[in-house]
């Protein structure tokens, strides 16, 4: 019995360990991307040795491609959620609610997204014309669908989408940019008036 307490707390601290060093990796290739960061600087952010985290992982490859996956599966997961079924313009917006608030609750993971992008894709680039390029393509379709019906006002439903990230986004990339010029008042609702002001603009454009 002992053993087993011995391996459970073993295998808890192991956890903790893996991931403190994801934290401490989604700090650092948030900011530096691939290419720029370091293990050494992984490590000191965890607040662990390099040897120590040599233990858990290869190397930052192998942390960096594991966080991607995650990231990837986390980011695409409100457009999976659309669904035909639904409302049109109620499917949309709650689309675009949940990318802000993945820009408000996730800014690290959204900066990493698009450090990687940036820098070419090193670890996506397989990803993005298959996996991603085949939901979007559903997802454009139901919306095209939506648009024929006279439900929708017609516009090209992949441009809609991209303006729909570039919107919301934007939000986390460039958070600094949007506090310095709104300022600290208009910064403390900056996430609420932005969706405000996106599902207003949308609705406005695709009444039908």
């Amino acid at each position: 019995m002992a053993r087993a307490g011995t391996t459970a707390r073993k295998t808890r601290n192991q956890m903790e360990k893996r991931q403190a060093i994801f934290e401490a990796a989604l700090d650092v290739f948030s900011e530096k991307g691939l290419r720029g960061a370091t293990l050494e600087q992984v490590a000191k952010a965890a607040g662990l040795s390099k040897q120590n985290v040599v233990y858990y992982f290869a190397g930052k490859d192998e942390i960096y491609a594991e966080l991607l996956e995650s990231l990837l599966q986390k980011w695409v997961q409100p457009l999976h959620d659309l669904t035909a079924d639904g409302d049109p313009m109620d499917e949309i917006l709650t689309y675009v609610s949940r990318k802000v608030q993945m820009s408000r609750n996730m800014p690290r993971e959204s900066r990493l997204f698009a450090t990687e992008i940036l820098h070419g894709a090193p670890r996506l680039g397989e990803v993005l014309p298959t996996d991603l390029k085949t939901l979007v393509d559903e997802k454009a379709a139901i919306i095209q669908g939506w648009m024929d019906a006279g439900k929708l006002a017609p516009l090209d439903p992949h441009h809609l989408i991209f303006s729909i990230w570039a919107m919301t986004q934007h939000y986390a990339d460039f958070d600094v940019q949007v506090r310095s010029v709104l300022g600290p008042d208009r910064s403390a609702t900056r996430f609420e008036d932005a969706e405000a002001f996106i599902k207003d603009m949308l609705i406005r454009t695709l009444r039908p």
